[in-house]
C-alpha cells in the first residue's frame, strides 16, 4: 500500500527529502561560483545569503507542500510556517553559502524531517563532490546509495576532525582559542565551511570527529540523523539538549570510542557549552 499523503512513516520521508534535494541541488551546482550573483549580508558582513539561497529554499517548501500540504516547513531565509500533520521539514537551502559564492566545493541542501519534534528522516545532497546522504530512523544511512558507517577511532591523537567558524569577530577568536588547545593533541584538524558535510563526514568515516558552537536546526537537523544512523555519538558540551528549537549548543559527534575523550578536550579548552 502506497504511503498516504499525511503519513509520517521515516522511510517515505527520506525518499521524498532525497529526491528535493537532488532536484534542486543541480541548481545550485549550475550557479556555484558565478559571477553574477547578487549578493547581501545578514548577521554581519561575513555571513551571506545569494538569491539562489532564498530561490532554491522556495523551490524546496513547494515541492514539500505539494507532496504533503498538512506539514510545517522552517526554513533558514525565512520559511516558517505551521503544519497540522505533525511532521516539520528542516531546510537549509545552502548550507556552505561562502563556498557557493566562490565555486569551492563544499556547499550542499539539507532536508530533514521532524516529527512530533524528533528528527526521523533526511537528506544532504553535495553536489560539487558528487555526494548524496540520507537516512531514516531504524533504517540506516548511506552515501549514493550504499550503506556508510562511522571509524572506530578512539584515540585523540590519531583522530582527524572537523570544524566550523562563526561570523561574530569575538566569537571567532575565541573558536581560535579553542582550536589552539586542541590542534596540537589530535591527528589534524580540517574546515569544510559547511556543517551539514562535516556531520556526513563523520558518518562515513572521511572524519573522525567533528565540534562546532552555534549551529541551528536546519545546519544540524538531517545530517544529525546520518550520524546517529552510520553508528556515530552526537551530543553537546555540558549535556544540554540537542532539539530543534533548543538555544545553540556546542555538537560534538564522532564514533562511541573517541565522543567521551573528544568532549573532555574541548571541556578542557574552555569550549562553551
Amino acid at each position: 500500500m502506497a504511503e498516504p499523503t499525511g503519513g509520517r512513516e521515516p522511510a517515505a520521508l527520506r525518499d521524498l527529502a532525497l529526491a528535493v534535494a537532488t532536484d534542486v541541488a543541480a541548481r545550485i551546482a549550475a550557479r556555484a561560483g558565478a559571477p553574477d550573483l547578487r549578493i547581501t549580508t545578514k548577521t554581519t558582513v561575513t555571513d551571506p545569503v545569494t538569491e539562489v539561497d532564498q530561490e532554491v529554499e522556495a523551490l524546496v517548501v513547494s515541492s514539500l507542500l505539494a507532496a504533503r500540504p498538512d506539514d510545517g516547513v522552517l526554513g533558514e531565509e525565512g520559511a516558517d510556517r505551521p503544519g497540522t500533520s505533525g511532521v516539520r521539514w528542516l531546510i537549509d537551502p545552502i548550507d556552505g553559502t561562502v563556498n557557493f559564492m566562490y565555486g569551492v566545493p563544499g556547499c550542499n541542501v539539507s532536508i530533514g524531517a521532524e516529527v512530533d519534534g524528533v528528527v526521523v528522516a533526511g537528506a544532504v545532497v553535495d553536489p560539487l563532490h558528487g555526494d548524496a546522504f540520507a537516512a531514516a530512523r531504524g533504517h540506516g544511512a548511506t552515501r549514493n546509495g550504499h550503506p556508510i558507517r562511522c571509524s572506530d577511532v578512539g584515540d585523540l591523537g590519531l583522530a582527524l576532525l572537523g570544524t566550523g567558524f562563526g561570523y561574530d569577530p569575538v566569537e571567532r577568536q575565541r573558536q581560535a582559542d579553542v582550536l589552539a588547545h586542541v590542534l596540537p593533541r589530535v591527528r589534524d584538524i580540517r574546515r569544510v565551511g559547511a556543517a551539514a558535510i562535516d556531520l556526513c563526514w563523520v558518518a562515513c568515516g572521511r572524519l573522525d570527529g567533528f565540534y562546532e558552537r552555534g549551529l541551528k536546526a536546519w545546519d544540524w537537523g538531517a545530517a544529525s540523523l546520518v550520524v546517529t544512523e552510520a553508528g556515530a555519538t552526537i551530543g553537546t558540551i555540558g549535556d544540554r539538549p540537542l532539539v530543534p528549537g533548543a538555544p545553540p549548543a556546542t555538537i560534538v559527534a564522532c564514533g562511541p570510542a573517541l565522543f567521551d575523550p573528544l568532549r573532555t578536550l574541548l571541556e578542557e579548552a574552555g569550549e562553551a557549552p
